[in-house]
């Protein structure tokens, strides 16, 4: 059986042959504790820390700010809920987007229960934040924003350094889930401003399980994870050493193949695009038209249901859908709400990413698969 063409990179990314190469030793002979002070302990520690570097690298950061995790959810809920409670004397109020992932949205709806509020600024039609939207937001007891960098479904870059300039001249802390941007587009965390920055392994061709936190010197967050003070001390718990050194790795091959990777993406993702608008009538793109991630192609097909499309296409090209329809409702994703994008095109949402693996031959066989599917569709 021949697999399906993927085109769901934003979901997740295989693992790089490079990342697995050097993930390796560590899966099968160095198998020591990095916290241990003998020999066997020592490799295992020097791959912890040079993995540490290789984000930073990315990052434009320092190396001791930078933090282990477990992937992009845990950073995220490290960052808001130990700055919120670092924080709770000087205030109760955090600002949000509404297009966030589920892994920030939650956190600011769970955090009520401790006594704060949080407000959830609009976007617009194009899932853009407004800096001046969320500055009209603050108040005094304002104490954290946290808005992502790119949207996960429909690519809009968000204008984060203009909103963190706001945060600090306000004096308030600043945090930007950077989870679908990394390896795609500039991530630095100087020019942006920010003060604490989420990584997710996976969306990165390292391995799932592995993130990063970015913390800014001088930052002291509540810590999330208490024992033994591994990681600094921010975050107990023995490090998970291969994945740890994958993750480096991706972000060593994403730093000095950057230009070249946002130019295969987005040429790849430009070209199914334009593929399919050439032949099919009544599709719409979602998300901004050129403030986007290179990879992410969001698409509407009117008066269709997503997961019809997908059912279409499942076995020749995998993709995943922005709404999901059932017999009598339609559960559209919270981010096509937010943008208002009327129901008879958002139940019929696709979402489609390349990835570094995309070649020429596989969109066109995509673009061929879904105007099929949909043409049967519609007859």
């Amino acid at each position: 059986m021949i697999q399906p063409i993927y085109l769901d990179y934003n979901g997740t990314t295989p693992h790089d042959p490079e990342v697995i190469a050097v993930m390796r030793p560590f899966l099968e002979t160095e198998f020591g504790n990095p916290s241990s002070s003998h020999w066997y302990g020592i490799r295992p520690k020097r791959a912890v820390e040079a993995a540490r570097r290789q984000v930073a690298g990315l990052l434009g950061c320092q190396p001791e700010e930078v933090f282990f995790t477990s992937g992009g959810t845990e950073s995220n809920n490290h960052a808001i809920k130990g700055m919120a409670r670092a924080l709770k004397a000087k205030g109760r109020h955090l600002i949000t987007s509404t297009v966030e992932h589920p892994a920030v949205l939650d956190v600011c709806r769970y955090l009520v229960k401790e006594g704060f509020e949080t407000t959830f600024v609009d976007v617009d039609e194009i899932g853009m934040v407004s800096a001046d939207d969320v500055a009209a937001a603050i108040r005094p007891e304002t104490i954290l924003i946290s808005v992502m960098h790119a949207n996960n479904e429909v690519g809009t870059i968000q204008p984060i350094d203009e909103i963190a300039r706001i945060a600090r001249q306000k004096g308030i802390c600043m945090h930007t889930d950077a989870a679908q941007s990394l390896g795609k587009i500039a991530v630095d965390v100087q020019s942006m401003n920010v003060d604490l920055l989420s990584v997710a392994g996976h969306k990165l061709y390292a391995p799932k399980g592995i993130g990063a936190l970015y913390v800014r010197k001088g930052l002291l967050p509540e810590k999330f994870c208490h024992g033994a003070g591994q990681e600094m001390g921010w975050r107990a718990g023995t490090e998970n050493v291969m994945a740890a050194a994958g993750l480096g790795k991706a972000c060593e091959m994403a730093e000095r193949s950057l230009d070249h990777a946002g130019r295969h993406l987005k040429a790849m993702r430009d070209r199914l695009h334009t593929g399919l608008a050439d032949r099919l009538a009544e599709m719409r793109l979602n998300g901004h038209p050129e403030r986007r991630l290179p990879n992410t192609l969001s698409l509407s097909f009117k008066g269709l249901e997503a997961n019809r499309i997908l059912e279409e296409i499942g076995l020749e090209v995998a993709a995943s859908a922005g709404a999901a329809c059932h017999s009598d409702t339609v559960n559209l994703s919270h981010v096509l709400e937010a943008m208002r994008v009327p129901m008879a095109w958002a139940k019929g949402t696709v979402r489609f990413s390349t990835g570094r693996m995309t070649n020429g031959e596989q969109i066109d066989r995509a673009v061929n698969v879904v105007i099929k599917a949909v043409r049967r569709l519609r007859r």
